[in-house]
């Protein structure tokens, strides 16, 4: 019952009970007004201190003016006024006090109020002691079941997703319709003595897709979905997360064939012996439970566990092994062609121009992933309705790629004349050394209007995807990066704190290059310290050395040496570019904002380009 229709039956129970006690109130005083003869009824009349009376057969109800109540009895043959005339009231003292008010009730009906009065307090008070009881008990169902799955079931009879709506994962797509088939037609599988993986594991970074996958897979198989999020089984009760597993897998039965899918299962699913309670704490009594129940699956249930989740490595093995997970599909960032399908997929049913082309776009928007084109497409809509436009033009997708990576505009932001010219030469060092630079990306926008959190931005895309990097390319972000630093040096003979996020990457690049990639000349091709995590917290706390101090003098060394190696390719590249360097610099004064082609009129590429990573300078 909802609370609005639980309120309104309260209010009108006390409205009767309200009513019933007027009643019952009435007929107690009528009960303990005095009795008085006809004839004093009479003299009182003469004196004047009656108010009114009531008829009622031979019953008489007097109120007397100063409020109180007398009962008297009359010959029911004879009229009221005949009476009292005889017994000396004058007619018109009756008539100049207006004291009778003749009032005939049926007998019948006064006493089913009487009985009424008495009856119904009894009958209120009974029923709203049974309404409190069933909320009670109401109450006392949804403790009892606190234990019970809260998983959401979608019937598969009227799908919203189908792979059609899925794009930019073709691979992934292929493994998971072998599950759609045999959900379809499990005979075809079984006849040929094949045993369908009992649980898929999506893997993939924050956006890629993994949720949309899994209703894909339930609207094409048309089967039941259950979807629960893994942080839903765990809570401060223990035993509780090992009830809804076991209720969430007793429902899947009922209903199979059926999906189960278990989003962000690394919640539940970490290493166990790793939490704060030891191992007996309640989130691995929850783990512990599914793996009993993933293992104890029946051969003809037809219930298929589709979990997701960006940490598999946190995952405990016990749940990965071949009989519970036994797939792993993951769901890699797309590529331009992958970028190009996903945006075809967003923009149907928009007002697109004719002069959008979408496979630029999928080419400028390098590393992103099926939610940041989802929200690409979506801020172009924005900007275009902001600008009362009719149709979403290449514009708006050009300026929502830039909204995307570094934010919004910030025009309102004062800045003075003399920052206003650092940050110009500091983005112009930037897109001068990225040009300059074979192994670097291709210069496509250069800014000095604020973004975000950015004074400034330069925005440079690769030719190409790229799934591997080289020491080569590598090098040429360190050398990028520190572009604008060596031309606030080189031009204002001082630096400022603008690069402080430049050197914060520059630095992990190189430790990177030297502790982990082994690039690094002096220290050769090894991997130096452990990552130490927690697991139950998922963070990494601290690096386990595995090297001596010597050893770790030299990777500080060595990290030093590229960085200083960077910086002084930098301030070399600007040297010999001194002029176009100044040229960019006036025109980002002048305009604030320079385009690729705008660039290149300025500074036509040195070199020939042989690609690189996504690249964003601020």
């Amino acid at each position: 019952m909802k609370p609005r229709n639980q309120s309104f039956i309260i209010y009108l129970m006390l409205f009767i009970a309200i009513i019933t006690m007027v009643f019952f109130t009435v007929n107690k005083q009528n009960e303990r007004s005095v009795e008085i003869p006809i004839n004093q009824l009479a003299t009182d009349i003469r004196e004047g201190k009656v108010k009114s009376i009531i008829e009622d057969d031979s019953r008489l109800q007097i109120t007397y003016k100063d409020n109180s109540l007398k009962t008297s009895t009359k010959d029911p043959s004879t009229p009221l006024i005949a009476q009292l005339v005889d017994l000396g009231v004058k007619p018109e003292d009756l008539a100049a006090e207006e004291i009778i008010v003749d009032i005939k009730l049926p007998s019948s009906f006064l006493g089913i109020v009487s009985v009424l009065s008495y009856i119904l307090p009894f009958i209120i008070l009974i029923a709203m002691f049974w309404f409190i009881f069933r909320q009670a008990q109401g109450s006392n169902t949804a403790a009892m079941s606190f234990g019970k799955s809260r998983a959401r079931m979608f019937s598969g009879d009227h799908p919203t997703v189908t792979f059609e709506d899925v794009a930019g994962v073709e691979e992934a797509k292929e493994e998971l319709q072998e599950v759609v088939e045999f959900l379809r037609e499990p005979q075809k599988f079984i006849s040929l003595g094949a045993r369908i993986p009992k649980g898929v594991l999506l893997v993939g970074a924050p956006g890629t897709g993994k949720t949309l996958m899994a209703k894909a897979v339930s609207g094409e198989a048309g089967v039941p979905f259950f979807s629960i999020s893994g942080s839903e089984f765990v809570e401060m009760f223990v035993g509780v997360g090992a009830s809804r597993v076991r209720d969430l897998f007793e429902q899947a039965k009922k209903h199979s064939p059926a999906i189960v899918f278990v989003d962000e299962i690394d919640a539940v699913g970490r290493h166990r012996g790793a939490g704060l309670g030891g191992s007996h704490d309640e989130r691995e009594q929850t783990l512990n439970q599914l793996l009993v129940e993933m293992a104890g699956f029946d051969t003809d249930t037809n219930v298929i566990i589709i979990a997701a989740t960006n940490r598999p490595d946190i995952l405990d093995p016990a749940l990965l092994r071949p009989g519970r997970f036994d797939r792993r599909v993951v769901l890699d960032r797309p590529d331009i062609k992958g970028r190009e399908e996903i945006l075809e997929v967003h923009v149907k049913g928009k007002p697109i121009s004719p002069d959008v082309d979408l496979n630029d776009i999928a080419r400028s928007t390098p590393g992103f992933v099926g939610a940041d084109i989802e929200n690409l497409v979506n801020e172009a809509a924005i900007l275009a309705a902001r600008r009362n436009k009719r149709i979403i033009e290449h514009l708006e997708f050009m300026e929502a790629i830039e909204r995307v990576i570094a934010g919004p505009e910030r025009k309102s932001r004062l800045i003075n004349e003399n920052e206003k010219k650092i940050i110009a030469y500091h983005e112009a060092g930037h897109a001068v050394v990225i040009n300059a630079l074979p192994e670097a990306d291709t210069v496509q926008k250069v800014s000095i209007i604020p973004r975000g959190e950015a004074g400034g931005y330069t925005i440079a895309f690769p030719e190409e995807d790229r799934m591997l990097k080289s020491r080569k390319q590598i090098m040429s972000d360190m050398v990028s990066l520190l572009g604008g630093r060596a031309a606030e040096e080189l031009v204002f003979n001082d630096i400022t704190s603008g690069a402080s996020n430049d050197l914060e990457r520059v630095t992990k690049l190189a430790r990177t290059m030297v502790m982990r990639l082994g690039m690094s000349d002096a220290l050769g091709p090894m991997v130096y310290g452990k990552k130490e995590e927690l697991v139950f917290l998922g963070r990494e706390i601290s690096e386990q050395r595995d090297y001596s101090e010597h050893v770790a003098e030299k990777i500080d060394t060595a990290i030093q040496n590229l960085v200083q190696e960077a910086y002084d390719k930098a301030k070399e590249i600007l040297n010999q570019y001194r002029g176009e360097l100044d040229k960019i610099a006036e025109k980002l004064l002048e305009v604030e904002s320079i385009t690729a082609s705008e660039f290149y009129d300025i500074f036509p590429t040195p070199v020939e380009k042989t690609g690189g990573i996504p690249q964003k300078a601020v």
